[in-house]
């Protein structure tokens, strides 16, 4: 069986779309406990059973965003490098993604920073990718981040999944995410996107420093994978809300 993805919400005027373009998933298994300190309460780890034993999974999300708008000003794009640093977790059971915060390399981050309260902040984010080479090559430099990657020969089996659809539906496409708010609640929004058709690649350099703050890995952690695909088109569910666990319906993928 395949994994077909999630039935696309009817994109609204207020949403947001991109193209993001040499995306990539760069992931460390860590400890379920030390992620779980991290966690408010109802957020849970999505622990896994990995060859040598329990975890769970984080990753740094890279890209570059490629025409950038609000669908009712779509004459204004903007092209800008951006990381998300995620976790995989389940809230109060329903599965989805804790965003630790995001980096973008625009002024524009004072939207997200300032009205809506995310944890965001601004960097200079360059993300080069070279998908006709022979292996393909990947590269990230950001601050005090980098990675440096290459196309794997042959395809690889991902520790900690039963196969290509369990790891495409957990690792590739969650379509919900939460967040501390500035104002110390929880908030929350969703996106959709099409399945993933990502190429392995293995990193030669990797360095993630807020995830070293968090006590999650250290400087000589060494990535789980890396999920690479040169382009993905997003829908962006804007604007995010306050997350409202007695909801039935966590976020709002179909307000």
């Amino acid at each position: 069986m395949t994994f077909a993805g999630t039935p696309r919400p009817r994109p609204r005027w207020y949403h947001a779309a991109t193209d993001l373009d040499d995306f990539a998933i760069v992931s460390y298994r860590v400890d379920a406990a030390a992620l779980a300190r991290q966690l408010p309460r109802g957020f849970e780890p999505m622990e896994m059973t990995f060859a040598d034993g329990p975890g769970a999974l984080v990753s740094a999300v890279a890209f570059t965003d490629r025409g950038f708008h609000f669908r009712f000003l779509p004459q204004v794009g903007i092209d800008c490098g951006q990381i998300n640093y995620r976790a995989y977790v389940t809230a109060f059971g329903r599965p989805g993604v804790w965003f630790f915060g995001t980096a973008l390399d625009h002024p524009v981050v004072a939207i997200p920073q300032h009205l809506w309260g995310m944890p965001w902040r601004r960097d200079r984010i360059r993300v080069e990718a070279d998908w006709d080479a022979a292996p393909a090559r990947w590269r990230l430099t950001a601050g005090d981040a980098r990675c440096v990657a290459t196309e794997s020969p042959e395809a690889v089996l991902l520790d900690g999944f039963t196969g290509e659809q369990d790891w495409l539906e957990r690792l590739t496409h969650p379509t919900l995410g939460w967040y501390r708010r500035r104002d110390g609640l929880v908030g929350t929004y969703s996106i959709w996107h099409p399945v993933m058709r990502p190429r392995h690649l293995t990193a030669t350099e990797a360095r993630f420093p807020v995830f070293e703050r968090l006590g999650l890995i250290t400087e000589d952690s060494r990535p789980h994978s890396v999920l690479a695909q040169p382009s993905l088109r997003f829908d962006i569910h804007t604007p995010p809300r306050r997350f409202r666990p007695q909801m039935s319906t966590p976020g709002f993928s179909t307000p």
